[in-house]
Parts: structure tokens; sequence; C-alpha cells
């Protein structure tokens, strides 16, 4: 029997991105207190990361514990920043919370032998693919029963395929496609980890969030004409577009 008190496991979890790209007190707490008010209960005691990476050069007086504590007073955790560099490694150290480093800074920093046996692995799999006589298509995770409230449902390195409705307050995520055969009543995250070609496909759409690639929207900026129907989302420039099908 395992006598360790606990073991580390990895895992995908919904994370709000605020993305600074300048800091006004007054404006920004209004702002954000607008945003909240469209959909409270998804940005109820919510984790959030501050994302520093566009705030202007000139926002040298970003007031850190002012920042967080608006956030906090507008019932959000933030739990980390983000940022290229150290220009605010001393002001978030101050906050004692954690300065992530952007996603490809990660691989830049990787050793150069990991980097190297990724570089052969792909090489090899690309190789193996073109050899291939019939095309490689994207592995699915298929779900037969309905989704229900607090249930967190993820495909990861697949699509997502849905037989049943996914009730209000579930989640499902996955680093593909998410189809939905049901009504989507709750969260759906597609291309969780950056894949802005992915696409939610669902029979009814009246989710509490949808996401492609970190961009969201929220119920309340879902038009009614594609709440009762079959309906599409999917990323173009950087903006979320819902169609009918």
């Amino acid at each position: 029997m395992d006598d360790a008190d606990f073991r580390l496991k990895g895992s995908v979890v919904t994370v709000i991105v605020i993305e600074l790209y300048r800091y006004t007190p007054d404006t920004f707490v209004e702002q954000l207190q607008r945003q909240i008010e469209r959909s409270p209960r998804l940005f109820e005691q919510a984790p959030v990361l501050i994302n520093l990476e566009k705030l202007s050069a000139d926002s040298t007086s970003l007031e850190f514990n002012l920042l967080l504590a608006q956030c906090r007073a507008c019932g959000l955790l933030p739990i980390a920043f983000k940022d290229e560099g150290t220009r605010y490694l001393k002001a978030v150290q101050a906050t004692e919370l954690a300065l992530l480093p952007p996603s490809d800074l990660r691989e830049k920093t990787r050793p150069a032998k990991a980097r190297r046996q990724q570089a052969s692995a792909d090489k090899n799999a690309a190789l193996k693919a073109a050899a291939a006589v019939s095309p490689v298509s994207r592995p699915g995770k298929v779900i037969t029963r309905p989704v229900r409230s607090g249930q967190q449902v993820y495909a990861e390195g697949a699509d997502l395929i849905v037989m049943a409705a996914v009730s209000e307050g579930a989640e499902i995520l996955a680093d593909g496609h998410i189809h939905v055969y049901g009504a989507l009543r709750g969260r759906a995250l597609a291309g969780v980890h950056g894949d802005e070609t992915a696409r939610i496909f669902c029979r009814k759409m009246n989710p509490q969030l949808i996401s492609i690639a970190g961009n969201f929207l929220v119920s309340d900026n879902i038009a009614e004409e594609f709440r009762q129907g079959a309906a599409q989302a999917y990323l173009e420039e950087d903006v979320l577009h819902i169609a009918a099908m």
C-alpha cells in the first residue's frame, strides 16, 4: 500500500484571463463590474489570471495591490500574473502570487536535448502520416450519457462528442472540436491548448459560456435566434462567431 500523503496530477481547469492593456483604477473597476453584471454566476469566485504582456510601456505606476483588491471586491480570485521578462518581477513577488512566463517562452527554455527529441518525434510522425494509405483523423472521445451539473469532461488531444445534453453548471473541454447532439446549457471550451481552427457544434445552443482557444462569449452575448436551433461557433480574426447550421 502506498504510504504517500498525496500525489501530483496534471489537470485542466477553466481560468478567466484579464488581458490588461492599461490600468486606470476607476475605469478598470467600472468596466469589470459591467462585465460581471452580464453573467454574475459565471464570475462568482472564479480563478483569474492577469496577463501583463500587452500592458502599455508607459504603465509604470501599476498599483498591484489595488488591482488585486478590486478583483477580489468584485468576487474574483486572482491566482497568478503572466508576463514576458522581469519588468514586474519584484512587484509580483510582493503580492505573493506566481508570475507565469508566456507559453512560447516555456518552449524556448526547454533543455536543448528535449527539444531535439521532440523535433525528431515530430518528424517521424509526419513521415508516417505521409506514408499512410488513408489520412489519419483526429481521435474522438464519445460520451453517451448527459453531462450533469458539477461534472467536467475533457477530451485530451481529441475531439469531444456528447450524444446527450450538457446541463447548466457542467463543463466540457476538448483540445479539438466539440459536438453536442443535445442541448448545450453549461460551459463548452474547444481548442483549449490554442487550436484556433477548433469549432463547437450543437443541436441547441443555450450555454453559460463558449470558448475557442481562449476567446469566449457568455450567455448574454449570444443572439436569441441561435438559442433554439442547431448552431456552430468558430473563431475568425480573434473574434468568436456563431452561425446557424
